[in-house]
C-alpha cells in the first residue's frame, strides 16, 4: 500500500506549514472551514474492537502467516494508521480510555475490572447529544453500567466457546432503523483466552514463525497455533460486519474501524508497556473522506478516539466539559482530533505517548508493581516504581512459563525481574530486546524523556506509588461507588 498523500517527515512545527506552503505553490486547493452537519449528513460509524490481539498478527500490519482476508479488504478500502497506542495494557482501561477521551489515572479506571469517576462523561453521551443513536454488542468490561447509555444488544464478557458468542444479526437490525445516524461497537472477545473459536488445525505448530521476543518451546507453538486460529474467526466476524453494511444501503455514509486493543497475553505484551502491549493497529474506511489503500504515520492513542468521533459527527471537541479536571485544573479532553489525519491533511498529532501499567487488581497481580512509559518516534522510557518487587500474573503462574524459565531463564527472568529504568531504540530494536537506560551515551536521552514523563503524570493526576496502591478502590467489588 503507498503512503498517504505527504510524506513522514520530522515532527516539528514545520511539518504542518510545510504542507499549507506545497499546498498554495501547486495550487491545491486547502480544506474549507466546516460547516455544521445536518442530521442526513451525519455519518454512521461502526467501531469494531477485538481482545487482546496484537497488531503484528494481521496481514495489514506485516502478517505473512495469519489468515485475515477481511481485515485486508478493509485496508485495501481504507487507511492503517500505523502508530496507534493505548495508554494501558490491559482489556477494561483500554475501552474506558478509548470511551472517555481521558487517560486512565485521570478517569479512575486504571486497574483492571475498574471503573471510572462519577460524572464523567461518555462517548454515547456526546453521540447522543449530536443526534446519535448508540449501541453496543458484544464484551461491555466498563462500569458503572450508568455512565455508559449504550442500546445494549446483547453479548458475553468472556467466552467459554460454548454456543453462540454474539449475534450480529441484532447488529444488523439495529443498523436498518432509521432515521437518526448511528453509532455501533461491536466489542469482540476474540482473540482472547482460552482461544475456542476457530478451526483449531488450521495451523500446524511446527510451522509458526514465533517472533524475536518470545521463547520457542513446544507450549508456546501449540498455543500460539490455537491463538492464530482465533484470530482467523475473528477475522470472519469483521467480514460479517462488513457485509451487513454492504447490505444496509447505508455503506457510502458509513464509517467502519477497526481496532486490535492491547497485545495477546503471551509474555512481553499484554500487561505491559513494551510496544508488543501497546501498539495498536487502528483501520479506518470511510467512503470519499479517506484515500483507500493508504497509511499515516501520525503518533496517536486512544484517548484521541472520542475528541475524532465527536469532530466528525459535527461537535466541537475542544469546549467539551468531561466531567474531571487534570492535574493542570482543564476539564477538556486528553485526546485531540485526528480527523486531519485521515483525510491526509496531517501526518503529526502527538511527540510523545504515555502510557502505565498496574498489576495491583489483575488476577495472580503482585502486591504492587506499577510502570510508567513515555514513547517518542525513536526512544520507549519505562519507570517502573515498584522495581524491587516481582512482576507477576496469570502467565508467571503458567505451564508456558515455566517452559520458558527452563529453556532461556534469562529472557524469562526479565519478565518478572526488571530494572527501575529501561530505555529502548525503537526503530531499532523494535521488539525493545536491548535496554539502553545503563548507558552513559543515552544520558541526555533518559533525563529528558523522565522529565517529560513526570509532567504527565502531574497533568494526569497520577501521584505514582501513592495512585498504585489506591488501585483497589478503583474497583467495583472494593468499593460501595456504582
Amino acid at each position: 500500500m503507498k503512503l498517504n498523500q505527504t510524506k513522514p517527515f520530522s515532527i516539528c512545527a514545520i511539518g504542518l506549514a510545510t504542507i499549507i506552503l506545497t499546498g498554495v505553490l501547486l495550487g491545491l486547493r486547502l480544506p474549507e472551514k466546516s460547516k455544521p452537519l445536518q442530521g442526513s449528513d451525519k455519518p454512521n460509524i461502526i467501531l469494531i474492537i477485538a481482545d487482546d490481539l496484537s497488531m503484528r498478527d494481521i496481514a495489514p500490519y506485516g502478517s505473512t502467516q495469519v489468515h485475515t482476508p477481511s481485515l485486508s479488504k478493509l485496508a485495501t478500502e481504507g487507511i492503517c494508521l500505523d502508530n496507534m497506542f493505548n495508554m494501558v495494557p490491559v482489556c477494561s482501561p483500554t475501552r474506558q480510555s478509548l470511551l472517555t477521551g481521558l487517560g486512565p489515572v485521570r478517569n479512575g479506571a486504571y486497574p483492571n475490572h475498574t471503573m471510572i469517576y462519577d460524572g464523567i462523561k461518555t462517548l454515547p453521551v456526546y453521540l447522543q447529544a449530536l443526534g446519535y443513536r448508540t449501541a453496543l454488542i458484544g464484551k461491555r468490561h466498563y462500569a458503572p453500567a450508568k455512565a455508559y447509555p449504550f442500546d445494549f444488544l446483547g453479548g458475553r464478557d468472556h467466552d467459554n466457546g460454548k454456543g453462540q458468542d454474539v449475534n450480529l444479526a441484532k447488529a444488523e437490525e439495529y443498523i436498518k432503523k432509521g432515521p437518526k445516524p448511528f453509532f455501533l461497537m461491536f466489542a469482540s472477545n476474540q482473540p482472547h483466552e482460552p482461544w475456542n473459536r476457530g478451526n483449531q488445525g488450521a495451523y500446524h505448530p511446527n510451522k509458526i514463525k514465533l517472533s524475536p521476543n518470545m521463547v520457542d518451546t513446544k507450549l508456546t507453538r501449540k498455543q500460539m497455533a490455537k491463538y492464530f486460529a482465533e484470530v482467523t474467526y475473528l477475522d470472519s466476524l469483521v467480514g460479517v460486519c462488513m457485509d451487513m453494511v454492504e447490505r444496509s444501503g447505508k455503506k457510502d455514509n458509513t464509517i467502519i474501524i477497526f481496532t486490535t486493543e492491547q497485545g495477546n497475553s503471551f509474555p512481553f505484551s499484554k500487561w505491559t508497556l513494551y510496544d508488543q502491549g501497546l501498539r495498536s493497529g487502528f483501520i479506518v474506511k470511510w467512503p470519499g473522506k479517506v484515500a483507500p489503500g493508504t497509511r499515516n504515520p501520525a503518533m496517536l492513542q486512544y484517548m484521541d478516539v472520542v475528541p475524532t468521533l465527536i469532530d466528525i459527527a459535527g461537535g466541537n471537541p475542544k469546549i467539551m466539559n468531561t466531567g474531571v479536571k487534570d492535574g493542570n485544573g482543564n476539564t477538556g479532553f486528553d485526546g485531540q482530533s485526528f480527523k486531519k489525519v485521515l483525510t491526509g491533511e496531517q501526518t503529526h498529532l502527538h511527540d510523545y505517548v504515555f502510557a502505565e501499567q498496574t498489576t495491583r487488581g489483575i488476577i495472580k497481580g503482585s502486591e504492587a508493581y506499577g510502570s510508567r512509559s513515555i514513547r517518542s518516534a525513536k526512544f520507549l522510557y519505562i519507570l517502573n516504581l515498584n522495581w524491587e518487587n516481582k512482576f507477576s500474573n496469570v502467565v508467571t503462574s503458567s505451564p508456558l512459563f515455566k517452559e520458558w524459565m527452563e529453556k532461556d531463564p534469562t529472557r524469562a527472568s526479565f519478565y518478572t525481574t526488571r530494572p527501575k529504568e529501561e530505555l529502548y531504540d525503537v526503530l531499532a530494536d523494535p521488539f525493545n530486546l536491548k535496554n539502553l537506560a545503563p548507558d552513559p551515551r543515552y544520558a541526555a536521552t533518559k533525563k529528558n524523556m523522565s522529565a517529560k514523563l513526570v509532567a504527565i503524570m502531574k497533568q494526569q493526576n497520577d501521584k505514582g506509588v501513592k495512585t498504585e496502591m489506591e488501585a483497589l478502590t478503583r474497583q467495583p467489588k472494593n468499593s460501595v461507588e456504582q
